[in-house]
């Protein structure tokens, strides 16, 4: 009998131990969130994870901002991969973007974007003995009518049915990124491109593409491109160092992260 008690005893204790063992387990501390002002561009990871980002998105946030990219308004930020639209909102109002950061077209405008405006003030002016309706800005090109992908900014860009600032300001990124279209569509490599728009964009055989050298390129240069990823650029380095130069690039097939379609991706941009 008295065994029998000691025996419960000690399993109602062990029980005990175990939940005490099981709540400090799955016991989350929680983490203290600190919202202030601050410039994506800039801000170190500090700052970043005090405003309640994850270390993840944190570290994406210098990928993108190592590979050339720029938050030009807050909008660009809401696109950063895991971003609820909740914590959007709560960060919203403390994101300042430096003037720095804007885009050079938006603070010079162009001889032409200043007689345009001009026009546009006299047209809606009361004196004026013309109509008082203003003509809106930029105009949608008409079916048929075509511009050139490689050589056009955000505001031409935007002519196009279907392109607003967003893809505007996306394309030019990305073209920057790549060293220019040999494809129009390559833009449905844009995350949800309307399709609709290729017809109004041109590549002219003669565009001049801005070529990498894969012989004299370092793993971060080689990092920024869209079509090579981390372990694409350090298999490359180690390649170099152990072959020599690369004198085509279909030698690295051989390489296990290159597959056929990424290296016929990449011919039009490399060099040696």
């Amino acid at each position: 009998m008295e065994d029998d008690r000691r025996e419960k005893t000690e399993q109602a204790q062990n029980t005990t131990a175990d939940d005490r063992k099981r709540k400090e387990y799955y016991a989350v501390p929680e983490k203290e969130i600190h919202l202030q002002a601050f410039d994506p561009n800039t801000a170190d990871s500090t700052v970043l994870l005090r405003l309640g980002l994850q270390p993840w998105q944190v570290r994406n946030i210098y990928k993108y901002r190592a590979n050339g990219g720029v938050y030009t308004c807050p909008e660009d930020f809401a696109h950063l991969y895991g971003l609820t639209v909740k914590k959007y909102h709560e960060l919203l109002p403390y994101i300042r973007i430096s003037a720095d950061y804007r885009q050079a077209s938006k603070v010079y405008p162009t001889p032409h974007q200043v007689r345009t405006k001009s026009a546009l003030f006299h047209l809606s002016t009361p004196d004026s003995t013309k109509s008082n309706t203003a003509i809106p800005y930029p105009q949608k090109l008409r079916q048929g009518q075509t511009i050139p992908l490689n050589m056009s900014d955000t505001i031409t860009l935007r002519k196009v049915p279907g392109i607003g600032v967003h893809f505007a300001r996306k394309i030019v990124r990305y073209r920057e990124r790549l060293g220019g279209f040999v494809s129009n569509e390559q833009l449905l490599e844009i995350e949800d491109f309307p399709e609709s728009a290729l017809p109004y964009l041109t590549v002219r055989s003669d565009d001049d593409i801005h070529k990498m050298n894969i012989n004299t390129a370092t793993n971060e240069q080689l990092r920024r491109h869209p079509y090579i990823n981390y372990m694409m650029a350090r298999q490359i380095c180690d390649y170099r160092r152990i072959h020599g130069k690369i004198s085509d690039i279909d030698a690295l097939r051989l390489l296990p992260t290159f597959k056929p379609t990424t290296i016929q991706k990449l011919k039009p941009y490399i060099t040696y």
